[in-house]
């Protein structure tokens, strides 16, 4: 997966139909989010799609979408992305979405974690996760970090996304 992002504001939420006569009418939403700079995305949110923290998302709140990039995706305008996970923003908090390699830095290369026994490491399912964080995709929050290349920090939580 090549994980991308898109910031904005919720403009509207609407039910998302896969097909006519659709049997899951209302589990599926299309979340229209504006960026401030006139760019708009509409974001497929699933029931799988993985929200940080278990928010609930309503119009008017500031999110960011991660969907995978190499995922083929109508022409259109405006964009549609399926997102595989949705954080609703909060000041000083930031949200990585990313595979970290066994230094546990991202495929970017702009981030390296350091997991202190304060940050939580978990599963999708909020089930504590036994197991090795290297050589896996990760959701990762987290505050301050350090003015290196990579940068450092000390995440609040890491959620492993088992494949």
């Amino acid at each position: 997966m090549n994980f991308m992002s898109f910031s904005g504001t919720v403009t509207m939420i609407n039910d998302f139909f896969i097909m006519q006569n659709d049997p899951n009418v209302g589990c599926y939403k299309l979340f229209t989010v504006e960026n401030g700079n006139g760019a708009i995305v509409n974001f497929v949110v699933e029931p799988s799609t993985y929200f940080v923290d278990h928010v609930t998302v309503k119009v008017g709140d500031d999110v960011t979408g991660f969907y995978d990039a190499d995922v083929p995706v109508p022409l259109i305008y405006p964009p549609q992305y399926r997102a595989v996970v949705m954080a609703k923003n909060r000041s000083n908090e930031f949200v990585k979405v990313d595979f970290f390699n066994r230094q546990l830095v991202s495929s970017d290369g702009s981030l390296q974690l350091n997991i202190s026994s304060q940050t939580k490491v978990l599963l999708e399912n909020d089930q504590t996760f036994t197991g090795s964080p290297v050589n896996r995709y990760l959701i990762v929050t987290y505050s301050a970090t350090t003015r290196s290349i990579p940068a450092q920090t000390t995440p609040r939580q890491v959620i492993v996304m088992c494949e």
